[in-house]
């Protein structure tokens, strides 16, 4: 669905197939689930049994199985999840406040789907919702210049922690009211998205919609296939001798990408291809985190939590020799003939929408929501052929403490972006009901039970709240529960994986990335060598870093990553 056909679309609704009745299985789900949480989730509140037959009756909303949403679908979710705001805001309340919101349109989801989902919201509130809708590549361009002229034009954002640093250092986001937190409950958030995530000098702005890991999504009929798996006994890449089965390091997966170029695809008959690299890496400093998820394997060591920039100087780690064998191992499959589909370096970046669910490669890094899509977007074709992991590991690490590899098997789970957040601005501070309604927005877009379909469903978003790992509330929508118990595990084992990689929140870290994309792209394109890459990016990050001012950054850059002042 197209931004400029949403007008066209509302109160349309897609034919589906008939579901079974309904309000049996509500009933039945709400008695399940009372109280019920995983082993990793006995922080989180209870889901009391008005809850939970809130969220049943959501998650049937359409069905796991019965098509991607509407937008008639999107409302009756929104009217669902109406009670939050019903307890703080009277009826009409908001009427004649006008609340302009920036986001994104990526793919469709995002703005497309707030849309829907707060209609409801504005009918009962009475504000009005202007849109601001930029795609994933111009985003982070379109929010710098706010930050040059210290101004913002919007009253609501859909933002990142990663720019915190810029935002709320600069005092152009609101701080959150005391009441939000309970609204929301807070306390629900998995460990890594709780402050200081979405705090800044002690003060909260954020209210958490995603979480946001990249996690491995693989094709399980490619490593069920027999063929491949007699042909790869003795293929000249099986240096170690090793099985046909889903890779868990980086130099398995690079290995298995080679092998698999001029093959057939063992579902749909076309190429086969290994992992999916977006080598179009320009988009706005979001395509850097394909080359980290390369390089954290090879250089986040276990002893330090850096693997950006060295935390005594700030000079950056970028071209030290795990981030050299990241971009040497693009530059070899991009050397094998057919080991990436045609004229990868020209599609846009959003393979897993455009390849990996129309069924092209056998696996991918990407955002977990790849999971929830596989079974609910209608543009996929590999719901039932998909397994998950944690991304692949490496079997040696660099350790740039001491300069030297060691021969010692790492994995770093690449936690990229720390999700996406609503954040309300202090031009909505300009009245005390104007703010009332933006953080009513906000709150009602990060409520508990809404946030659970939205991770259930193409949305943009991935789980991020520790009531989101209940398995039967996923089953009873409609997910076979191998598949959504492999799906979560990755997510949960990723947030939670002692050598994670999170990445600081300092000023004008998208700079860094988006430098790193346009040097890694002309590097690439040129045939450079893979330290003459990384060189260049190292160059540009110490230019932007003396931009900035290197003693700031340094002190940020420790804050961020929990390491006390230097004396």
């Amino acid at each position: 669905m197209k931004v400029k056909l949403y007008e066209a679309m509302l109160g349309a609704e897609t034919p589906r197939r008939r579901l079974l009745p309904r309000a049996a299985a509500i009933g039945a789900a709400a008695a399940l689930l009372v109280g019920v949480l995983p082993a990793y989730a006995q922080d989180a509140q209870p889901i009391t049994p008005e809850e939970a037959a809130v969220r049943a009756e959501m998650l049937g909303i359409p069905g796991v199985g019965a098509g991607q949403p509407t937008d008639a679908d999107w409302q009756k979710v929104g009217a669902l999840a109406l009670g939050p705001t019903k307890a703080v805001v009277e009826e009409g309340e908001c009427k004649g406040v006008s609340l302009s919101f920036m986001g994104l349109n990526n793919v469709n989801l995002h703005n497309v789907v707030f849309r829907g989902l707060l209609k409801p919201w504005e009918d009962y509130t009475g504000a009005s919702i202007d849109w601001i809708d930029l795609s994933q590549r111009d985003y982070n361009g379109f929010r710098e210049m706010a930050v040059a002229s210290n101004q913002v034009n919007w009253d609501i954002m859909e933002m990142g922690a990663p720019f915190e640093g810029d935002m709320a250092g600069r005092g152009l986001l609101d701080p959150m009211p005391d009441w939000v937190p309970e609204s929301i409950d807070m306390a629900d958030y998995v460990d890594y998205l709780k402050p200081p995530i979405g705090t800044w000098d002690g003060v909260t702005y954020r209210v958490s919609i995603d979480g946001d890991t990249h996690t491995m999504a693989y094709r399980k009929d490619y490593y069920e296939n027999a063929d491949f798996a007699a042909a790869w006994k003795d293929s000249e890449y099986n240096t170690d001798g090793t099985e046909w089965a889903v890779p868990t390091t980086w130099e398995e997966l690079n290995a298995q990408s080679k092998f698999l170029a001029g093959k057939t695809d063992p579902t749909f008959g076309g190429p086969a291809y290994g992992v999916l690299d977006p080598l179009n890496y320009i988009w706005g400093g979001f395509g850097f985190y394909f080359l980290e998820d390369r390089a954290v394997a090879y250089s986040k060591h276990p002893d330090s939590p850096a693997f950006l920039f060295d935390p005594e100087t700030m000079e950056p780690l970028i071209n030290n020799p795990g981030w050299v064998q990241a971009i040497q191992d693009v530059i070899d499959l991009i050397n094998t003939p057919g080991a990436y589909p045609p004229d990868q370096f020209n599609q846009d970046p959003n393979l897993w929408t455009f390849q990996f669910l129309p069924g092209t490669g056998s696996s991918i890094l990407w955002w977990g929501d790849v999971g929830s899509n596989a079974r609910t977007s209608d543009t996929s074709v590999v719901g039932d052929l998909i397994g998950f992991d944690i991304n692949p590991g490496a079997k040696r690490v660099y350790n740039w403490q001491t300069d030297q590899w060691e021969d010692t098997a790492n994995r770093s789970p690449n936690n990229a972006y720390i999700g996406w957040g609503v954040y309300v601005t202090k031009r909505a501070a300009e009245s005390d009901l104007k703010r009332k309604c933006a953080w009513s927005a906000a709150s009602f877009l990060g409520g508990k039970d809404l946030s659970l379909w939205m991770a259930a469903y193409p949305s943009g978003f991935q789980p991020y709240r520790q009531s989101h790992f209940i398995i039967d509330e996923w089953v009873n929508a409609g997910y076979d529960q191998a598949y959504i118990e492999d799906y979560l595990a990755s997510n949960a084992d990723s947030y939670n994986h002692p050598n994670a990689a999170n990445e600081p929140r300092i000023p004008g870290i998208f700079s860094y990335y988006s430098r790193a994309e346009d040097e890694l792209v002309k590097g690439l394109s040129t045939g450079a060598s893979a330290q003459d890459i990384a060189d260049a990016i190292y160059a540009a990050w110490e230019e932007q870093t003396d931009q900035i001012g290197r003693d700031q950054q340094l002190a940020l850059y420790r804050e961020s990553l929990g390491l006390p002042p230097l004396e």
